[in-house]
């Protein structure tokens, strides 16, 4: 058993949790502990308001400044590995495996893609993240002046990235692309999480068929923009969930009942390629990370309704 360093979160108050007593408010949002456990933090001083000591009935207002000091904590096993696929002196790019959370989040601090990367690169900086469950690329700035320029490509959808998904279903198209308005919707656990929604964000994901299945279809999606979940809530809407996605169903809403987690895993979604210009010379650079055997043309098909773990 290996315990991190505890940590210290903080974070805003904002209207929505303005009149909810601090007691109920963190029970809610931070799930990890009982009601028990919250009271326990709130009688010790470990959570703070404004820099004050606070009780358990104290009612929460828009804009205070909360912070609570989490014990160090054992968490969850995960695939504590990576590999390089492109490295210079201003760009690095990895493979991140199914199941690591690229960054910490949900119980993970340590044991995230972040603190691995960091201890060989203090200086690296993530460009962008993918899910817990979606394995593939993920690109790393090693210099001020390459974080500007790519951030800067990311935010003007100037960087293509390239997935390989395994749907339910086949498309009735071999080409099409999808357009659903990405956005945040009202979810029982966290409050609000993206899903499909009339006034979310333009979005785009260019889709392809690789191959067919019996019950499945083997899928190439391009997308310029990043909407949080994007694939995961586009092909959804379009009536083709991943096999085994635990939050979205048809429609790119979430599923009936008690929702998954947005980090839940079990599906199948691999980052294959990136394309982008290099920020400091210029030049096209494609960047790729070959598919596990679940997104292969030649061997995904035995994987039927089998689910990652």
């Amino acid at each position: 058993m290996t315990f991190n360093q505890g940590f210290e979160y903080s974070e805003k108050v904002d209207s929505r949790a303005a009149g909810q007593g601090i007691l109920d408010y963190l029970s809610r949002r931070y799930r990890h502990s009982t009601e028990d456990e919250w009271r326990d933090r709130l009688d010790e001083g470990l959570v703070l308001l404004d820099g004050s000591r606070i009780s358990a009935h104290t009612l929460l207002r828009a804009g205070q400044m909360l912070v609570w000091h989490r014990p160090p904590w054992d968490e969850p096993d995960v695939p504590l590995c990576y590999a390089i696929l492109f490295r210079d002196r201003t760009l690095l790019a990895v493979a991140k495996p199914n199941g690591l959370p690229t960054l910490p989040a949900g119980g993970f601090l340590q044991h995230t893609l972040l603190a691995l990367v960091q201890s060989s690169y203090p200086q690296a900086t993530p460009l962008h993240r993918l899910g817990r469950g979606t394995s593939g690329i993920v690109l790393f700035a090693r210099t001020t002046h390459a974080r500007k320029v790519l951030h800067r490509a990311f935010r003007q959808n100037e960087i293509m990235k390239v997935y390989r998904a395994l749907v339910v279903g086949h498309p009735k198209q071999d080409t099409f692309t999808i357009d659903v308005p990405i956005g945040p919707m009202p979810h029982p656990g966290l409050g609000r999480v993206h899903a499909a929604c009339a006034t979310g964000r333009q979005a785009d994901s260019h889709v392809k068929v690789l191959d067919r299945g019996e019950e499945h279809s083997l899928l190439e999606v391009k997308i310029a923009t990043g909407r949080p979940h994007q694939i995961r809530i586009h092909l959804a809407a379009a009536g083709h969930p991943l096999i085994g996605d635990p939050l979205y169903t048809s429609g790119g809403v979430f599923k009936q009942g008690e929702p998954a987690l947005p980090g839940a895993t079990g599906y199948f979604l691999h980052a294959h390629k990136l394309s982008l210009q290099h920020p400091t010379n210029g030049r096209p650079l494609e960047i790729t990370c070959f598919p596990p055997p679940e997104l292969r043309i030649n061997s995904y098909k035995d994987v039927g309704s089998r689910k990652q773990v």
